[in-house]
């Protein structure tokens, strides 16, 4: 009989907030003709996890499961590689699809890797397939100093922006925004209202318009950022942190104004031409050659995971949290 093999992992057995996390022993996993096997260095965290244990993430759950979605470590051949997987990441060893996984350069550190693996490769879709950002563009960067958000601000004039505001509840995120080349940050906070959102961007912009926002919040962020659009603006919406729905948008709104709503998900960005490579090489060149920069927000030992997810729910995070599954 062939010996099983045990690791350490992160299991949601039941769905709720960040109590739900436990660290159990499982069955390695073992890999397959599609599937190879990572011995993981360090497991990414995303806030998209808190709400796949929650269950209210954009595609059912079923328990009980094991959550995060990009690791990096080394496979059976003995390369160092960073990987989006489909479920499995908070774990000591996990399995990844090959045409979601990118061998990396010594010159890439780990939290690197996984910032651009997923939240890299999001803020460059968010801007250059759904936004269109041309040169002289407005761009407007909700959360700036999250994840996402911190790479957008870089990736945004890398592109041609004109102007990048920010937004960030705090003074010191707001502050570091306009270190990473927002040339204005505001203070949006979670009790702010629609109207509020809409006279702060258009005060940070001269009075103007915008022409581009990117959106993870929902409720009355979502609602004034619209708001601020200039016709043949592009909003696109890619979360909704604060799990509280925006109003309902009406074809006639959307007519009268010439604007734009666009969702964003990762996983359909897999389906394009060159899945992920596209992003993954631009991201990786800029910031070998120093343009983009990544925020290390922390880590945490496995066995934390329920207090990065209380910090990621309580907004005392920024840039890129990982798990280290040797601790």
């Amino acid at each position: 009989m062939a010996r099983v093999y045990r690791m350490r992992a992160i299991q949601v057995s039941e769905f709720g907030g960040p109590e739900v996390l436990q660290l159990v022993e499982l069955p390695e996993p073992a890999p397959t003709s599609q599937l190879a096997r990572i011995r993981v260095a360090a497991s990414g965290v995303n806030y998209a996890d808190t709400h796949q244990a929650a269950d209210d993430y954009l595609t059912p759950q079923q328990v009980p499961f094991v959550p995060g979605a990009e690791v990096v470590g080394t496979t059976d051949d003995g390369e160092r590689v960073v990987a989006l997987v489909s479920t499995g990441g908070y774990a000591e060893v996990a399995l990844a699809d090959p045409s979601a996984t990118f061998v990396l350069p010594d010159s890439v550190d780990d939290t690197t890797a996984l910032a651009l693996v997923l939240q890299g490769t999001t803020a460059w879709h968010l801007l250059r397939t759904c936004a269109r950002v041309t040169a002289g563009d407005t761009v407007v960067v909700v959360s700036a100093a999250g994840g996402v958000g911190s790479l957008a601000v870089q990736l945004a004039h890398e592109m041609g922006a004109s102007r990048v505001i920010a937004t960030a509840s705090r003074r010191d995120k707001r502050a570091l925004a306009e270190e990473l080349g927002a040339d204005v940050a505001l203070e949006v906070g979670a009790d702010a209202c629609a109207d509020e959102v809409e006279e702060a961007i258009r005060s940070a912009n001269g009075g103007k318009p915008v022409d581009v926002v990117l959106e993870m919040t929902g409720g009355p962020v979502f609602d004034g950022a619209l708001a601020a659009l200039a016709p043949f603006g592009r909003m696109v919406t890619y979360g909704m942190a604060s799990r509280v729905p925006p109003s309902p948008i009406q074809a006639n709104r959307l007519i009268g104004s010439s604007r734009a709503v666009i969702g964003f998900w990762l996983v359909h960005a897999l389906r394009l031409p060159g899945g992920l490579r596209p992003a993954m090489e631009e991201l990786v060149s800029l910031h070998t050659c120093g343009r983009l920069r990544v925020l290390d927000g922390g880590s945490y030992p496995l066995a934390d995971a329920r207090r990065a997810h209380e910090d990621l729910r309580a907004r005392r995070t920024h840039g890129k949290l990982i798990l280290d599954p040797t601790r």
